[in-house]
């Protein structure tokens, strides 16, 4: 709803009350509707000064480009995995890497991509996000129209409405085969770069333990595996203590990590071929294609590995702001990058035997133990920062209902994004030893990290598209401009990392049709739980009678928190319960958790109530509304909140028209006062546990997903009660069947 309507219907509702004094109930729903807050983005330019916006650059550094900063470690040996033929295709090479680096992370992620953040977040669920809140598309029919006044709910939208727009929007609400495509594209965009979660840490440590062996003919490659081993599995063994300053720590090593490469690039470039920087013709480009035909498409997928890490620039974008990463790109990584590999053809010009430690090789004598170690650190940071990723994804994956429950630790206080999840850790820890023995190369590994990479791209490509069209209403000449360039591009260079499936790029794709099965299932039975109970849902007028029937002495002094995911209406467990344990408390609480299609809710803005009439009920709903990078374990504990929460609505819930009634005020603080009685009395948590098993006739594969792999991951993962951070002396688990 825009701000014109929604003033429009205020008016309107204000001057129907005017005309029938009969007073009219108020609740928090209708309350929230009627608040103006202010568009608090952290998002995207940096305010507060330049100081700040350099500082922010400066931590950036840390974080963001480790992957793409260390890929000159192994990418002239990704492409020339069998050797140079012809002197003028490392000039062919080196002229596809400077463009692919432009038109990539410069400018369809730095000056594209960025502007689609959602509130200042990143990443591929920020895309959907931001889709879902402009077009109905998600699965769960859990909307309220009381959402869209969340501060940070609406979309800054451009005045002029295309037909396009319209047209698009209205195909993607009325198709359900559209809205699968979508939450199927999110999965796997997920999935790919939890891939990347795995694959990093292998090639970015192996590579640089790699020049070990050119120092030493003792080194073998048993040795540099088990090395290489040794430190991921250390790498791993920190996460826990979390990265709370990860900006600072890693920001120096990085910073020096780019001038160092782009120092030795510089000289390089004038011993060893100063020409080399003709590569900026794209002729070189057409003639190497000319020269090798099908094996230059092929080593396409070496060239994928020059940009290995862009997707971050996207992804940690929260932790700092546009204009920070903008900055950090444009004045350090990229240029540095430049260098370091323009440095590196040159020196391959003259030694084009190198070419399988063209890194190492082309280093000056004095510098290379120093440059060694600070290799190893700046490998370690790039694994770092995809761990990270890796958690927090699975984050944003648990708050949309598509990943099973598993425990979130948040590391740091002051910065709620950083995550650390111990059954991820250790499930990637085995994954990255497993891989880097198997393969023990980074020639495989590449292959393999190849197609994880530009499928992300691609992926983000696509959603980008719709963005332009529904939301953005992008000219049609700038979206097939950007289609038919950078779109294609990455679609050129699929083909080619597909092309290597049998030697080792099988990797990813197998990673990825794990995950989305185990978020397919989690998904599909999740979204089934939820219509089961909206369609036995329990209405007010239900509730009323129930209690009136179950009620043959006095209520039981005490508060009673009943909690689920249902968002409309009253769950039908209550009535099982009620059937069971024919005994009610003073006050009731029907708690909801749902997941805004947001990164972030304001904490004044979570809370929303209903009371369930009549008021001597004491009957209340409560709807708590979460973003996807929200903090679910608050430091006050929820208990608190809720009733505090509760309290002001009480009060609210009492002003008529605004009028001051000292009456009203008397009888508002009386239910107050029972509330607070209540509470002190003992609080019960009741939680329901639904089994969950296929109904009878379902054909066989629903079988085996709900009766087998849904209960095999409920079984060996978190329970609710875990992740509603209830206390367990005082939580009631109210079991019961549904067939789905």
């Amino acid at each position: 709803m825009s701000t014109d309507a929604a003033t429009e219907a205020g008016s309107t509702a204000a001057a129907a009350l005017s005309l029938d004094k009969r007073p009219r109930r108020y609740d928090s729903f209708d309350i929230e509707s009627n608040r103006s807050h202010k568009r608090g983005g952290a998002a995207a330019d940096g305010g507060g000064g330049w100081g700040v916006l350099v500082q922010l650059a400066f931590q950036s550094i840390g974080v963001v480009y480790g992957d793409l900063g260390t890929s000159p470690l192994y990418v002239f040996a990704g492409i020339f995995s069998d050797g140079i033929k012809h002197e003028d295709d490392i000039l062919g090479v080196l002229s596809l890497i400077l463009y692919t680096l432009t038109l990539i992370p410069v400018v369809k992620y730095v000056f594209i991509v960025l502007r689609a953040n959602d509130n200042g977040d990143g990443g591929t669920f920020a895309l959907y996000s931001l889709i879902c809140r402009y077009a109905k598309v998600g699965l769960i029919p859990s909307e309220e129209e009381e959402d869209q006044n969340v501060s940070n709910f609406q979309l800054e939208l451009p005045n002029n409405r295309t037909q396009r727009a319209s047209k698009l929007k209205s195909k993607l609400e009325n198709s359900v085969f559209a809205k699968y495509i979508l939450l199927f594209a999110t999965m796997l965009g997920t999935s790919m770069l939890i891939g990347d979660g795995v694959l990093t840490p292998c090639i970015s440590v192996l590579s640089s333990m790699g020049g070990l062996k050119l120092a030493t003919k003792a080194m073998t490659q048993d040795t540099i595996v088990w090395t290489s081993v040794g430190i991921l599995i250390f790498l791993f063994m920190i996460q826990r203590f979390g990265t709370d300053k990860v900006g600072y720590t890693f920001a120096p090593v990085l910073t020096l990590w780019f001038l160092l490469i782009s120092g030795i690039g510089l000289y390089n470039i004038i011993k060893h071929d100063p020409l080399v920087i003709k590569a900026i013709n794209p002729k070189y480009i057409v003639e190497y294609f000319m020269r090798n035909k099908v094996d230059a498409w092929i080593s396409l997928g070496g060239v994928v590995l020059s940009i290995t890490g862009t997707e971050a620039l996207f992804a940690d974008v929260g932790h700092f702001s546009v204009r920070a990463i903008q900055i950090s790109t444009c004045g350090l990584v990229y240029p540095s990058i430049i260098l370091a590999y323009i440095g590196q053809a040159a020196y391959l010009r003259k030694n084009m035997s190198d070419v399988g430690m063209a890194f190492y090789a082309s280093i000056p004598g004095p510098m290379y133990w120093p440059m060694f170690v600070v290799a190893v650190l700046a490998s370690i940071i790039a694994s770092q920062s995809l761990i990270s990723a890796t958690f927090s994804i699975v984050q944003q994956s648990l708050s949309l209902g598509c990943f099973p429950r598993v425990k979130v630790v948040h590391t740091s206080t002051k910065y709620p994004g950083q995550v650390y999840v111990p059954e991820i850790n250790y499930l990637l820890m085995l994954a990255c030893v497993f891989v880097t023995l198997g393969f023990r190369d980074t020639i495989k590994i590449g292959n393999a990290y190849g197609i994880a990479v530009v499928f992300v791209m691609a992926l983000t490509s696509a959603f980008l598209v719709l963005i332009m069209i529904l939301i953005w209403k992008t000219h049609v000449v700038l979206i097939l401009a950007y289609a038919f360039t950078i779109f294609a591009l990455e679609l050129l260079y699929l083909s080619s990392v597909l092309y290597k499936f049998d030697q080792g790029g099988y990797l990813p794709l197998v990673f990825a049709f794990f995950l989305m099965s185990v978020m397919y299932v989690w998904n599909d039975v999740y979204r089934k739980k939820y219509h089961f109970e909206l369609d036995n849902k329990i209405s007010p007028k239900q509730v009323n009678e129930i209690i009136k029937d179950s009620i043959s002495h006095e209520r039981l002094p005490g508060l009673a928190i009943f909690y689920s995911e249902l968002v409309h209406g009253i769950p039908p467990i209550f009535k099982h319960y009620i059937a069971n344990v024919p005994v009610i408390h003073s006050v009731l609480v029907f708690v909801s958790f749902k997941s805004l299609p947001i990164s972030k809710v304001p904490l004044e803005e979570r809370f929303l109530f209903r009371r369930v009439q009549p008021k001597d009920l004491q009957v209340f709903r409560c709807v708590v509304r979460y973003g996807y990078k929200d903090v679910r374990n608050e430091e006050e504990p929820f208990e608190r909140m809720l009733v505090e929460r509760l309290k002001d609505f009480i009060r609210e819930d009492y002003v008529i028209m605004g009028v001051e009634n000292e009456e009203l005020k008397d009888e508002a603080e009386m239910d107050v006062e029972e509330l607070d009685k209540a509470w002190r009395r003992g609080v019960v948590h009741m939680v329901g546990e639904q089994e969950v098993v296929a109904a009878k006739g379902a054909n066989i594969v629903k079988r085996v997903m709900i009766d087998y792999a849904y209960d095999f991951l409920k079984k060996n993962l978190r329970q609710s009660n875990k992740v509603f951070d209830i206390p367990h002396k005082r939580m009631l688990k109210v079991g019961m069947t549904y067939e789905l």
